[in-house]
């Protein structure tokens, strides 16, 4: 019933426009809400949150140059990344528009084959305010090689030991091994660096190596150094008559020729044949002077420190004296025995 009174009135209003020619009909307006333009839509989303921060990178290499070219990733504390890029020709990367938070930051690339990579580091987000960071990549370690050399033979020496280093520091020390070689990684602070290398250890049998060495070493660049060492000189076996002298211990010994020395140099005189041994001689003249102390051995003098020669002359002066008191006893003796014959002739 309701849809014949709609259309009734349909027609109604038909026939009516149809005579009259002034009235009009329009549909009702849609409930549902319109769909945005797209300028608006992208007005919202170029306006960023009223507390959001940023991030802004500026790499170099220890050199001080800037480095283009360098990648990064940004990491949110759960891990999900928040933006990624590379350093543009001033070594600049920005990342805007982060929630307040701290992010975690990686170098996946230096973006040149001298320069290492950093470690991975924390940055803190502040709401409206841009967090500056400058990354230093250093350059790549020169690879080098040392080796130790008889300087006549050229055979490889083992046991040599050597430092490294540049200005007043020491970088790296290297000793070689069995086959007379040792290598390293020598930090390098520049495209070329120069350094200087002195020996500290000699290899066994060998001089050490006094003169110091410099060479020049690149990034990542191998390098060969080398020190030679000469043997050390043996001195020769002293002949028999190039050995010396003796120096004299204690009081230096009284010359020949001075009286009263006990070394005097004299030699005693050879016995000669039909005299009394000398044992009976000194006993002679022990009796004579009440001397009771017993003779020395027959055949050689007192070593008294005193000179042979008054002994001597005073042994020949007590024989002379010995002989003549022989020969007083014997006259005595035959004078003795020829008195009674006188006295008997007389009678």
């Amino acid at each position: 019933m309701h849809a014949r009174f709609v259309r009734g009135a349909v027609r109604s209003a038909a026939v009516a426009a149809a005579v009259t020619g002034t009235l009009t009909w329009a549909p009702a307006a849609n409930a549902q809400p319109s769909e945005p333009t797209p300028s608006s839509s992208a007005a919202a989303a170029d306006t960023p949150a009223p507390d959001a921060g940023s991030v802004e990178i500026t790499t170099r290499d220890t050199a001080g140059d800037v480095l283009p070219g360098a990648a990064f990733l940004l990491l949110d504390s759960a891990g999900q990344e928040a933006g990624r890029g590379t350093t543009d020709a001033q070594g600049k990367l920005t990342f805007p528009d982060l929630a307040p938070g701290v992010y975690r930051l990686k170098e996946t690339a230096s973006g040149s084959p001298l320069h290492e990579v950093v470690a991975d580091q924390d940055v803190i987000v502040t709401p409206g305010a841009t967090t500056r960071l400058t990354i230093t990549d250093s350059f790549k370690a020169a690879k080098v090689l040392l080796q130790a050399k008889d300087d006549k033979t050229g055979k490889l020496l083992s046991g040599a030991t050597v430092n490294i280093g540049t200005g007043t520091s020491t970088l790296l020390t290297l000793t070689t091994g069995a086959k007379g070689t040792a290598s390293g990684e020598l930090p390098v602070f520049s495209r070329k660096t120069d350094f200087w290398v002195k020996q500290v250890k000699a290899p066994a049998g060998y001089d050490l190596y006094k003169p110091s060495k410099t060479f020049t070493a690149g990034p990542g660049a191998p390098v060969t150094v080398t020190v030679t060492n000469s043997k050390t000189a043996t001195s020769p076996k002293p002949h028999p008559s190039d050995k010396p002298t003796p120096k004299p211990t204690g009081t230096p010994s009284t010359p020949a020729d001075t009286p009263g020395s006990g070394t005097g140099g004299a030699k005693p005189s050879a016995p000669a044949t039909g005299t009394p041994d000398a044992e009976s001689s000194s006993t002679a003249a022990a009796s004579l002077h009440g001397d009771s102390s017993p003779p020395n051995p027959a055949g050689s003098l007192a070593h008294t420190g005193a000179n042979a020669t008054p002994w001597i002359a005073a042994g020949a002066g007590l024989l002379v004296i010995a002989g003549a008191v022989s020969l007083i006893a014997v006259h005595r003796r035959t004078t003795t025995e020829s008195e009674p014959d006188d006295n008997s002739k007389t009678d």
